[in-house]
């Protein structure tokens, strides 16, 4: 196994523990007939905090969790190949910045589901892959685009208002991502410089120049 081999298998165990303890946390559930909402992330009140840590292996259903899992295995993997130096604090800050803002900012109700992370991770991709104007962070791009560019209207709470769906979360999600995206713009990985780029740098240097569920419901995300 050569050494980008052993990079993407790597990159695939977090991820893969990640999904793994979400389904287990659901199995827990669906086994003991119980509810581990009551765990979820209440806004403003002091039981809520422990969601900040607990919500995102939270879900409400088999059809929430299913909705949730690819998505998060995906753009994890991603981050965790493409960004290995920084997917650690990047992963967890997304985690605790969205759920930190959710708490402080979201309506009243348990919110549970891991997509504020979902959120952070693809907008955290986008951005950072625009920033660096890398050839495969561009790729990557265009990728997360055209596969999860449909994302963007689970910030709107006034396209779903039958629904449970908590918008906060997502919308934080996305604010923390972009957010990192910067704050990270000069760490993880480099854009790759083609010689003939370099050629041009050269020439130019010749010539001198310069240069959201009501109250007691639970909204899931």
């Amino acid at each position: 196994m050569n050494a980008d081999q052993r990079k993407f298998w790597n990159s695939l165990f977090v991820p893969g523990l990640f999904v793994i303890m979400i389904w287990l946390v659901k199995a827990v559930e669906w086994i003991f007939g119980i509810d581990l909402g009551i765990y979820g992330l209440y806004p403003l009140q002091w039981k809520g905090l422990i969601g900040i840590i607990t919500s995102p292996f939270l879900h409400a259903d088999l059809a929430h969790i299913s909705a949730n899992t690819i998505p998060l295995f995906v753009l994890l993997a991603m981050l965790f190949y493409f960004y290995r130096e920084i997917a650690w604090p990047v992963f967890l800050l997304i985690w605790v910045l969205t759920n930190i803002w959710v708490w402080f900012l979201a309506r009243d109700g348990i919110h549970i589901g891991s997509s504020g992370i979902i959120y952070g991770l693809a907008s955290f991709l986008f951005i950072s892959g625009i920033i660096r104007r890398d050839t495969r962070l561009m790729a990557l791009t265009l990728l997360i685009s055209f596969l999860y560019g449909g994302m963007i209207w689970g910030i709107f709470p006034q396209l779903f208002p039958q629904m449970h769906i908590s918008w906060e979360s997502h919308l934080m999600g996305i604010v923390a991502g972009i957010i990192l995206a910067f704050y990270y713009r000069h760490s993880g990985p480099k854009r790759k410089v083609y010689e003939w780029e370099d050629e041009d740098d050269d020439d130019n240097d010749n010539t001198g120049y310069p240069y959201w569920s009501e109250p007691d419901d639970t909204s899931y995300n």
